[in-house]
């Protein structure tokens, strides 16, 4: 399981360290994608099967699931670790995140997320993050 936040920078070559406690789960080489909220979901290889199980599912006679496969598969791609445990990610990925320098990588259970570490910042201090929403708003969820 994917759990805790860590933040680490991206080098001028767009490389960026995946924390340790993440590399066993995530794998040698695993899949970067496009993520909702501006950040980057992180999927092990396992998980992204998972997941490209459940969009294979959406109809295609749906424009709304036709536009969510393609913002996923279109912008998913493998990265594998290096020796230093880093990975490469993507100039396009890098700036649909709009990630700079500073990122925030987090666990999120069965994957991760990467954010530049302001919008990261920003997001954990807003109004959306309100706990006592966000408990009002868990059993709409069947939580």
């Amino acid at each position: 399981m994917l759990l805790g936040e860590y933040r680490h920078n991206v080098d001028v070559k767009g490389r960026v360290s995946v924390p340790s406690k993440f590399r066993d789960d995530l794998g040698q080489s695993f899949v970067v994608t496009k993520g909702l909220d501006n950040c980057l979901f992180m999927y092990s290889k396992t998980e992204w099967e998972t997941f490209e199980e459940k969009l294979k599912q959406l109809p295609l006679t749906n424009a709304d699931a036709r536009t969510f496969i393609r913002f996923f598969f279109a912008g998913a791609t493998e990265v594998e670790v290096d020796k230093q445990g880093r990975i490469n990610i993507p100039q396009v990925l890098r700036d649909y995140a709009g990630i700079k320098k500073d990122v925030v990588i987090a666990g999120v259970a069965t994957r991760a997320e990467i954010w530049d570490s302001e919008a990261w910042d920003k997001y954990t201090s807003s109004e959306a993050l309100n706990v006592s929403n966000i408990a009002s708003q868990m059993s709409n969820l069947g939580i």
